[in-house]
């Protein structure tokens, strides 16, 4: 029996993360380890996963699985626990590779950005401006689905009237997260839509845009949980969405008790992939 491990999400009372958490429990306790802990911070600051990953390198704690909030700042305090003897298992969002053994892919990363542009492009009959309100800016996860939607867009035909015109960050915070998608309908008054790729954010978007003169004007899509998104979609706030069952990417996360390294589960993550429909 492995004697510890510990989970450090990049912030906790994320409704997904406990998701992704309760599977990732189980699978621990079907891998053998004694004790399992979640630990991390309130908020999705740059650094604020430090002073955790250090206080489970002071515990001997024998595996730290992490989402990291930026794939450097959270290095050195890596580096030590890895000199003490842990393994260090990245998921939803990666470390620089150098700082851990493995990282768990929840998706195909191209696969959520196809997505999200075709889900955005239907809503908006294939022209207009649209805006992205993203989790934190140095979210590795964030960045590359983002980076695939921006290509797509500038380089599929039908998406050639369509316009990025903002990206701008929540921090996965819901208070946050609202006003920006506010700030986002006062600086740009002719946008069409608005893709969320993190369910803190298409949650908070869609709470606004619901009691707003922008309801069944601007559509949004995203990444969001089907049972917070429900009302939004019964309301004709939000009439489509995308996400794969986080549970089973937690239960990826197990890792063998003869410390092997898991690979990339690419069918498997494109296979959890759905899109999410009114009606």
């Amino acid at each position: 029996m492995i004697s510890a491990s510990r989970s450090s999400p990049s912030r906790l009372n994320n409704p997904y993360t406990d998701v992704v958490l309760g599977g990732g429990k189980k699978g621990a306790t079907e891998a053998g380890f004694g004790a399992t802990q979640v630990v991390g911070p309130l908020e999705a600051s740059a650094s604020s996963q430090v002073s955790f990953i250090n206080a489970e390198t002071q515990a001997g704690t024998k595996v730290i699985v992490i989402a990291a909030n930026d794939p450097d700042a959270v290095g050195p305090a890596l580096t030590e626990a890895r000199a003490g003897g842990a393994k260090i298992v990245a998921f939803d969002s990666d470390t620089n590779p150098k700082y851990r053994d493995v990282f768990i892919s929840q998706v195909v990363a191209k696969d959520v950005a196809l997505i999200q542009t075709k889900l955005i492009s239907d809503q908006i009959g294939g022209s207009g401006e649209i805006a992205i309100l993203s989790a934190t800016a140095n979210a590795t996860n964030q960045n590359g689905w983002i980076k695939f939607m921006e290509e797509e867009l500038a380089s599929n035909p039908a998406y050639k009237d369509i316009k990025l015109v903002a990206k701008v960050y929540g921090d996965d915070d819901d208070t946050k997260s609202f006003q920006e998608a506010q700030g986002l309908l006062q600086a740009h008054p002719n946008l069409k839509g608005i893709i969320s790729p993190t369910t803190v954010g298409i949650a908070a978007t869609a709470r606004y845009l619901s009691t707003s003169e922008y309801k069944g004007k601007v559509a949004l899509t995203g990444l969001g949980l089907p049972n917070e998104m429900r009302p939004f979609v019964k309301d004709g706030t939000v009439t489509a969405f995308a996400l794969w069952d986080p549970a089973q990417a937690g239960l990826r996360r197990r890792v063998r008790r003869e410390g092997t390294r898991r690979r990339h589960d690419h069918r498997q993550g494109r296979r959890h992939l759905h899109r999410r429909r009114a009606g």
